[in-house]
């Protein structure tokens, strides 16, 4: 079993969001913003969080926030930028725009640690999820080499990894509900007050 000492929670909070024309993780939901929803599900199961901004706003929870190292390259420099910063062999990476997301969830990448996988991700509703997901320090020197060839797609970064997927449970999609739009919102308020 794995020590929540060796588990550093990371968020990512950097989108500036074209759809949503704000910044997502201070998005609400019955009043409470989005990235607390992320922090509440992570602090169970990590001994530090991280959040990865550029907006001095994320100060305001209280964590230690990070910039991107490498500006402008999305999620694949989020994610490096926070390993970079992670003193932990284990790290749970978040979006801050899955607000239904839970700790039992989380703790399914826990235990999906074997010693082969780098990455441990959540396969919801035949969708990979690398922004809900475990990585191994080690990504991090995988991670800044894509970067370095000007590679920014994430999917490409993950797969040059080894990679396992978690595969959730029907009646758990929901918890992996993003938004990127104004009517996922309304949807997720939907599914959050019912």
């Amino acid at each position: 079993m794995i020590n929540k000492k060796d588990i550093t929670g990371i968020i990512l909070a950097g989108g500036k969001s074209s759809r949503m024309g704000t910044d997502k993780g201070l998005l609400k939901l019955s009043s409470k913003p989005f990235i607390q929803y992320s922090i509440d599900a992570l602090q169970p199961l990590v001994s530090e969080i991280i959040i990865v901004s550029d907006n001095p706003d994320y100060n305001a929870f209280g964590y230690k926030r990070i910039e991107d190292d490498i500006k402008n390259a999305g999620p694949v420099s989020g994610i490096y930028s926070g390993l970079k910063a992670s003193l932990s062999s284990f790290n749970l990476v978040l979006s801050c725009d899955i607000p239904l997301i839970k700790t039992e969830i989380l703790q399914e990448l826990i235990n999906g640690v074997d010693d082969v996988s780098e990455i441990i991700q959540i396969e919801s509703n035949g969708k990979a999820m690398p922004l809900i997901a475990l990585y191994k320090k080690d990504c991090e020197n995988t991670f800044y080499r894509v970067l370095q060839s000007g590679e920014r797609r994430l999917r490409f970064a993950v797969n040059q990894c080894k990679v396992k997927s978690i595969l959730l449970n029907a009646n758990a999609y929901n918890t992996t509900m993003n938004v990127n739009t104004k009517e996922e919102l309304k949807q997720i308020e939907n599914v959050h007050n019912n």
